[in-house]
C-alpha cells in the first residue's frame, strides 16, 4: 500500500502515483504603513494542498474503474483522512479536483494509458456531518464499484 484515501487505497494494482507535491501556506495579514513596510501579523496556517500524479496502465495496473471511484467519492463531498503507507497521517482531505488524459488507444477506443492528476485540500473542520460515508463507501463495495478498496 502507498497511500489510503479513507476506504481507496493508492497501491500498485489500484492507482499507483509517480509524484506526490504538497504545497502548505500560512497566512500574514499585513496593515499598511506610511513610509514604511506592511507590518505583518500571523494569522495562523492558510491551505494545505496535496497533489498526487501518475499513469495507469491497465494491462498491468488499475484502470479507469479506479479513476471513478475517485469521481464517486469526490460527489459526496465527504472529507476522508489521508494516510501514506510508511504510518504518516497527512489529515482530513476532500478533493478539490480531478483530471485524467488518455491515450494509446485500441480499436474501441478503450486507453491503454491514463496519466491522473488527483489534488486533495486540507480541511480542519472536525465536524462529523464533513466526514465521508462509510456506509455509501461499503455500498460500493458491496456493488463491486470499489477497485482500490482494500487491495
Amino acid at each position: 500500500m502507498m497511500m489510503a484515501y479513507g476506504m481507496f487505497v493508492f497501491a500498485l494494482n489500484s492507482a499507483p502515483y509517480q509524484e506526490l507535491q504538497r504545497q502548505t501556506a500560512w497566512r500574514h495579514d499585513g496593515q499598511g504603513r506610511v513610509g514604511k513596510r506592511p507590518a505583518r501579523q500571523f494569522l495562523g496556517p492558510g491551505d494545505d494542498t496535496i497533489t498526487l500524479t501518475g499513469t495507469l496502465l491497465p494491462h498491468l495496473t488499475g484502470g479507469q474503474q479506479n479513476l471513478d471511484e475517485l469521481r464517486e467519492m469526490a460527489d459526496e463531498g465527504g472529507a476522508w483522512p489521508l494516510i501514506e503507507g510508511s504510518g504518516i497521517f497527512y489529515g482530513l482531505y476532500v478533493i478539490e479536483g480531478m483530471s485524467e488524459t488518455k491515450s494509446h488507444q485500441m480499436r474501441d477506443g478503450s486507453a491503454q494509458r491514463i496519466a491522473f492528476s488527483l489534488t486533495l485540500q486540507r480541511i480542519d473542520d472536525e465536524s462529523a456531518e464533513r466526514l465521508g460515508s462509510l456506509a455509501a463507501a461499503f455500498g460500493r463495495l458491496r456493488s463491486g464499484n470499489i477497485a482500490g478498496a482494500l487491495a
